[in-house]
């Protein structure tokens, strides 16, 4: 009895040191963050500059709406390795609609999400009706699209368009108000998936899934249906990264894409540091995102040799997510 009332009444010193532990946790990866802001200030006076902001957020863009695609995908307990196939789906559907078809651009934005849709319906056939394995039926997925890319393009060759629709182009080099396209179009998709995961049923149901499909098939939820709309919708993501790809470089690169797998993955899990109650999340992932632009930005700025940045960018990495990780843990035994 007298252990049960101390741990149901902890003494006020125990009271402090677990606020302690629970405000460490939630701020320990944001001062890290804030360390390397800094750091990259002192090391070059270019980085705290409005322009070099601007281009670190554009330059992000594209890994953004990937990794919110992986953090759809992860919360309803599963992993994607196809998202740089449906990302390469959407920028070539989009150039085929607008060099082969000759289609307005509008209607060639309107194929490439067709292609990132496609890519969602085989994961969600693999998955679900063949019952295979998410890591499994995704890698399928990967190999299956990546050699029709290759097939297409007889061998990889890149299909380019120089002189591309202005508007079209313009979705990547373009401004809408002063702030440029691709940064104004990652925040409407942002908004957007923040909305759908945090205030609405279904990103409920997705949370349920994710943590245990068995039981929330006993609440009447319709796991199979959720995760086909997930898959449906993160490969739709993935296509409007394609479009600004595509739309920036003026042509279609076969796996282009997949440089944004393990990115977007570390992206997904480093930003459950800056979650409150440390899973997967929109924000968090957002947070995520600027961390691994900001250290690359700073990198960059610094004129390392690229080696030598490559093997910091490495090192930063595992760090970052073994905090993030420790943080989990600080919560799961003291928050």
């Amino acid at each position: 009895m007298k252990v049960t009332s101390a741990l149901a009444n902890p003494s006020p010193g125990e009271k402090t040191a677990r606020q302690s532990i629970a405000w460490l946790s939630r701020l320990g990866f944001a001062l890290v963050t804030l360390f390397f802001i800094i750091m990259f200030s002192w090391s070059s006076p270019v980085f705290l500059t409005l322009d070099n902001w601007s281009n670190l957020l554009q330059g992000s863009a594209i890994l953004l709406i990937v990794a919110l695609a992986m953090t759809l995908i992860v919360s309803a307990g599963a992993i994607d390795l196809s998202v740089g196939v449906a990302i390469d789906f959407g920028a070539m559907m989009a150039l085929i609609a607008l060099k082969t078809w000759q289609l307005p651009w509008q209607v060639a934005v309107l194929c490439a999400l067709l292609g990132g849709l496609t890519i969602g319906l085989v994961n969600a056939f693999l998955i679900l009706v063949c019952r295979i394995r998410p890591f499994l039926a995704t890698l399928g997925t990967w190999f299956i699209a990546s050699s029709a890319e290759r097939i297409y393009t007889d061998g990889g060759g890149a299909i380019a368009m120089r002189r591309m629709a202005p508007e079209y182009h313009d979705l990547a080099v373009g401004h809408i108000w002063g702030v440029p396209t691709p940064v104004m179009i990652v925040f409407v998709v942002w908004l957007a998936a923040w909305l759908l995961t945090e205030r609405t049923l279904f990103g409920k149901r997705v949370r349920a899934v994710g943590q245990n499909s068995e039981a929330a098939r006993i609440a009447g939820i319709a796991d199979k249906r959720t995760v086909f709309w997930v898959l449906i919708a993160a490969s739709t993501m993935c296509a409007i990264g394609g479009i600004i790809l595509s739309a920036n470089l003026r042509q279609f690169t076969p796996l282009a894409g997949q440089s944004y797998l393990m990115d977007s993955i570390a992206a997904v899990f480093i930003g459950t540091a800056f979650n409150r109650q440390g899973r997967v999340s929109m924000s968090g992932t957002l947070g995520g995102v600027l961390f691994l632009a900001i250290v690359n930005n700073g990198l960059n700025l610094m004129g390392l040799n690229y080696l030598v940045k490559d093997a910091l960018v490495g090192i930063i990495l595992v760090v970052a997510l073994a905090v993030s990780f420790w943080q989990a843990r600080l919560r799961q035994q003291h928050v």
